[in-house]
């Protein structure tokens, strides 16, 4: 009962700061987040606050999940790119909008436990790689949608490469030690067209890197 009960406040708050996709709140609401981060913060999984998942990463507040999600104008036959898997819970809430999630995670511990979250909640429709993320995914390219989790310095050539016509890509620019800015960024056949959404702070994109400290 306490858990449904801090589910409806969250969702009650995610509607006061502007979530009005109704498809996305019902994401919000199917994913358990609480099977998204350590057991000691289980308790605040429902609060609107990035938690700590381990390795430097953080799960994000659910406002930037909903808010993110919702700017992509998913559809149910899209293909999606994410790069940052981190607990798995971005990916499970957009596995729920779209028919399939390919998702890249540089630290195999962290990826190793989103695919055991996976495989617990079935959601069937997420294919997981062990990777750098700033190379993307070519053999499986284009995507409808990308989506990028953590702050690159500029918009990466190589996803925008891989976005497909008429595609969108949201991701936050700017460095670790400056103001980020979440972008939105829409390719029109050899053009892409770009819209500054919210102040944000993520952790650094890295390139060239991996870890295997979980293997």
């Amino acid at each position: 009962m306490i858990e449904y009960e801090s589910k409806i406040r969250l969702l009650k708050e995610l509607r006061g700061q502007g979530i009005a996709d109704p498809d996305v709140l019902s994401a919000i609401e199917r994913v358990p987040r609480e099977m998204f981060v350590p057991e000691a913060f289980r308790s605040r999984a429902n609060d609107n606050d990035a938690l700590p998942i381990g390795h430097g990463q953080t799960i994000s507040q659910p406002v930037v999940v909903a808010y993110m999600t919702g700017q992509l104008e998913l559809g149910g036959r899209m293909k999606v790119l994410e790069i940052g898997t981190g607990s798995g819970y971005q990916a499970a809430v957009l596995s729920t909008l779209c028919r399939r999630v390919y998702t890249i995670e540089r630290y195999r511990a962290l990826l190793r436990q989103a695919e055991r979250r996976f495989d617990e909640l079935r959601f069937s429709n997420i294919t997981t790689r062990w990777d750098d993320g700033s190379r993307g995914w070519p053999e499986v390219a284009p995507f409808e949608r990308i989506i990028v989790t953590a702050a690159a310095a500029d918009v990466p050539p190589v996803l925008l490469n891989q976005l497909a016509p008429d595609g969108v890509m949201i991701l936050p620019v700017g460095g670790d030690d400056e103001d980020q800015q979440l972008l939105k960024c829409r390719k029109r056949g050899e053009d892409v067209h770009y819209e500054t959404l919210w102040p944000v702070r993520f952790v650094p994109l890295l390139a060239d890197t991996v870890d295997d400290s979980g293997r």
